[in-house]
């Protein structure tokens, strides 16, 4: 199947040649088509669904258990957070980074 953004698309409001370019909204990079005439924005479907599916994931609020395992504590990370990161990783890594962000702020990062 191909993709419509393979294609030469027109604005709708100039009937000028879109651009391809990429929005970045919260650090999530997204394709889109631009009118450099007029500024319409076209943002790709799956880019703008998987954006949709973070906001979704952003707002949710988990309760995790905090367990002691040997001489230190590990915390469940929920299943479907697992599967966001690895669909937009691509190659996961089962590594991850851990740091303080402030006192009561701990900052997990998959890359």
């Amino acid at each position: 199947m191909t993709d419509m953004f393979d294609n030469i698309v027109l604005c709708r409001k100039c009937n000028q040649k879109m651009k391809p370019a990429k929005l970045v909204r919260k650090g999530f990079e997204m394709r889109a088509l631009i009118c450099n005439k007029c500024g319409n924005k076209i943002v790709h479907p799956a880019d703008e669904a998987e954006y949709n599916n973070f906001i979704r994931l952003k707002n949710k609020v988990f309760k995790v258990k905090l367990r002691l395992v040997g001489n230190s504590y590990a915390v469940s990370i929920p299943k479907e957070i697992v599967d966001f990161v690895k669909e937009q990783e691509r190659m996961f890594d089962d590594l991850v980074r851990l740091s303080f962000e402030d006192a009561k702020k701990l900052m997990l990062r998959f890359d």
